[in-house]
């Protein structure tokens, strides 16, 4: 059907309907309907992207973990070297210290992290068994997700490019997000 309109009358009907999807419309009738577009899409991702870590640290062999604790074992095991609460609160932008302290234990729990120091602070470092599940889960995910997105055709570089967009994008929110506290 949309063969006989003319290129040109279909990019102003979407023009002038704005975002296909969005979060709220109430949202998208501001100065920038398209954030509202992008905010959506960010939800539907945050969300899919929490559920697969579970069940693929599921897949890997342990079950009933939170995609916290499933970032925190990942980014313990990165690079083999001993991680503060404090570092990793600041590399996974975790505000709530006691979240972060919560899953070391859980993970300690488990025998998948040491508790160490590094002089008086305690450190978390990846145990063999950590380091193999987290072995069994790249195995999943080049099987479930990087072969399926790579299925796709999408550009290796477009995808550095979103994500060097996200993390620029996640500076404007959180700068926004101090402005909103001081109001």
């Amino acid at each position: 059907m949309t063969k006989d309109i003319p290129p040109k009358a279909l990019e102003g009907a979407r023009r002038k309907a704005g975002p296909s999807i969005v979060s709220s419309a109430h949202l998208a009738d501001g100065a920038l309907p398209a954030l509202s577009e992008f905010e959506f899409g960010l939800n539907m991702l945050t969300h899919a992207y929490g559920r697969w870590m579970v069940r693929c640290m599921a897949a890997a062999g342990v079950p009933d973990l939170s995609a916290l604790d499933v970032l925190i074992l990942h980014h313990v095991v990165h690079r083999d070297r001993p991680k503060t609460i404090a570092d990793l609160c600041l590399v996974l932008d975790v505000e709530d210290t006691h979240l972060v302290t919560y899953a070391a234990k859980k993970l300690q729990g488990l025998g998948l992290v040491e508790g160490g120091r590094r002089g008086k602070e305690k450190t978390l470092s990846a145990s063999e068994t950590g380091r193999a599940v987290c072995a069994r889960y790249r195995e999943v995910r080049e099987a479930l997700l990087a072969d399926a997105v790579a299925a796709t055709g999408i550009d290796p570089a477009r995808l550095s490019e979103m994500a060097a967009l996200l993390r620029t994008l996640s500076g404007h929110y959180d700068q926004a997000a101090r402005a909103a506290a001081s109001l």
